[in-house]
């Protein structure tokens, strides 16, 4: 055993649980069984761990105690099968089984065209991002009874259609891939500004979803929107070290230190645009990857390009048009034409009951009201939305805000 901070052990739970279960669905079957056994490992190694120190194969200490738990939950039930049998005699797959990435093919079994894309969604952020139930529920912005069930349903489905872990050939794949990218998106999302607690970042998160997206990319070479994607992921994660600072505080892009970013991956992020916007229609991820190219390439906030980056939010809103596309855009049309052309664009938003919730909503038109030297409403507004916030980051940045409109 290795000893190991209480704080990595999340770390490393998130990272092994889509490996482990592709490797119980690939020997056992049964997705939604396996998935329960592994979450019934990962409590055995909260227990666990904390007291005896982290395994030096984590990996292999979770298959091996959720296959017992399949097994227990087998003997029970009566209805082991041969290949059950076996696996009690020596419940710990061979080592190629253990150590085989399996976490893509289980992105893809959970991207079943039996599902819907929510559920595809959903399923996947649970199972190969190791997102909790309130975290996904916040994603989607519905309550977590709501989110519970739809997770609870969709395994049920995708056991019901007798799905296999390697079912999916190249013929598959393209269908499939559209959920998927969407998947990875928001788990980078989740890991790039938390929805809630008291970190911003969670660089296991976004990190996996990298990794990811380039094996996605790895197979589909010629898909633009996979490596617009990718770009996107490495272009926002390139100016992750300074958007907080010593303290954990939120640093807002202007007052980034540049010299923090990550040079290596914008260029990597910026050779996959250029590629990509000639080469193949031009998709939502392709538009916001340009957008981040934009800011990452201005030497400091003030030589930013903003009629460039109205123009690209002008394209996106035209193929993939929301509310956040709206919010993003009236930014930078702010930027072009005056706070008070932003204002309007965001008018019709404040008007939509089912957005009232939306904190960033609120902190966009505080900072526009602010820009536009209405002060005591951008105070309102910012405070609103630190009451709705629920990043705890986020909400000491807003208040700090709502502090600083004096008049």
């Amino acid at each position: 055993m290795v000893q190991t901070p209480d704080g990595d052990l999340e770390a490393v739970w998130r990272r092994e649980s889509p490996h482990v279960l592709g490797a119980l669905v690939r020997r056992y079957g049964h997705f939604d069984r396996c998935e329960d056994a592994v979450q019934e490992a990962l409590i055995a190694a909260a227990l666990h761990w904390p007291r005896e120190g982290l395994p030096r194969n984590p990996r292999a200490w979770l298959v091996r105690a959720a296959s017992r738990r399949l097994i227990d939950a087998q003997r029970s039930d009566q209805a082991r099968t041969a290949r059950e049998t076996a696996a009690e005699r020596d419940p710990t797959p061979r080592r190629s089984g253990a150590e085989r990435d399996d976490s893509l093919h289980v992105l893809l079994l959970c991207c079943h065209p039996s599902l819907s894309e929510a559920s595809q969604v959903a399923l996947t952020l649970r199972a190969v991002g190791g997102l909790t139930t309130e975290q996904i529920a916040s994603a989607f912005l519905v309550p977590v009874a709501t989110m519970a069930q739809r997770i609870s349903r969709a395994k049920a489905k995708l056991s019901a259609s007798d799905a296999s872990l390697g079912d999916v050939g190249a013929d598959d794949l393209p269908e499939r891939v559209r959920s998927a990218r969407q998947v990875l998106y928001l788990i980078f999302n989740e890991g790039y500004a938390r929805s809630a607690g008291t970190e911003l970042l969670d660089i296991s998160l976004t990190r996996e979803a990298i990794r990811l997206a380039r094996e996605l990319r790895r197979r589909l070479p010629s898909d633009t929107e996979t490596a617009g994607l990718l770009a996107l992921m490495l272009l926002t994660e390139a100016r992750a070290r300074a958007r907080v600072d010593d303290r954990g505080e939120l640093v807002p892009l202007a007052e980034q230190d540049r010299a923090r970013w990550d040079g290596a991956m914008i260029a990597e992020g910026v050779a996959l645009v250029e590629h990509a916007l000639p080469t193949g229609p031009v998709g939502p991820f392709q538009l916001q990857a340009a957008i981040a190219a934009v800011h990452d390439e201005a030497a400091d906030y003030a030589d930013t390009d903003w009629p460039q980056i109205a123009e690209l939010y002008r394209m996106l809103d035209a193929v993939a048009p929301g509310a956040v596309v709206t919010m993003n855009r009236a930014v930078a049309v702010a930027m072009t034409e005056g706070p008070d052309a932003g204002l309007s664009m965001l008018e019709p938003l404040m008007r939509q009951r089912k957005l009232e919730p939306l904190h960033r909503l609120h902190a966009v038109r505080a900072h526009l009201l602010e820009r536009a030297g209405r002060i005591d409403e951008s105070r309102t507004a910012y405070l609103e939305a630190a009451r709705l916030a629920t990043s705890m980051p986020e909400q000491r940045y807003l208040l700090r805000r709502a502090a600083a409109c004096r008049p």
